[in-house]
């Protein structure tokens, strides 16, 4: 049985569209054997950070203290974001960078070097597109997911990292179904 935070990075609080549909088939799935909880980035409630000294000094906002409480909590964090003008969209970055601050994820030490402080901690990152996934990854590069995964997951002591990428969400509707039915697999495999 493990501990997995599920965290829905469409910036929509609007249940019908296909990321949450995602995570929700993801929780189906990973409620039959594991304990589960979930947060929908767009649900929450905090402010975009435009100083250094605000993410350095600052105490946090309460949905922000929440969602470290369960970040700290879990053994595995599912993230789902759909790739906005290529990259994470501006919400679920705004998100990462409030939750993940300095004395939570990273510590500075005195010689100006980081350390990530969520080690042992495991992710899958589910990102959906509409391009066709091939091309996302050979000729873009997964250069969005790469960069998350580097630089701020990686960064913070999460690894390892496994990636799913769904192209072609506005594609056929048994497509969608087929993606649904393996995120639930995902899920209940605790991946």
């Amino acid at each position: 049985m493990t501990r997995i935070l599920i965290i829905n990075g469409h910036p929509s609080g609007e249940p019908d569209h296909y990321v949450p549909a995602l995570a929700s088939a993801y929780e189906k799935g990973a409620q039959e054997r594991h304990e589960v909880r979930r947060l929908d980035i767009a649900l929450l409630e905090f402010a975009m950070l435009r100083e250094p000294r605000v993410w350095n000094e600052l105490e946090p906002e309460q949905d922000v203290l929440k969602a470290q409480e369960d970040i700290e909590w879990a053994e595995h964090i599912v993230l789902l974001y759909p790739l906005w003008l290529g990259d994470v969209p501006a919400l679920l970055k705004a998100f990462l960078e409030q939750v993940l601050r300095p004395g939570f994820a990273i510590e500075i030490t005195a010689q100006a070097k980081w350390r990530g402080l969520l080690k042992g901690k495991s992710a899958r990152v589910i990102v959906t597109m509409g391009t066709p996934a091939p091309i996302y990854r050979l000729f873009f590069r997964s250069h969005s997911v790469k960069s998350l995964k580097r630089h701020i997951l990686h960064f913070v002591g999460i690894n390892p990292v496994f990636t799913t990428i769904i192209g072609r969400v506005d594609g056929w509707p048994g497509y969608r179904k087929k993606w649904l039915a393996r995120v639930e697999e995902l899920g209940r495999r605790g991946r």
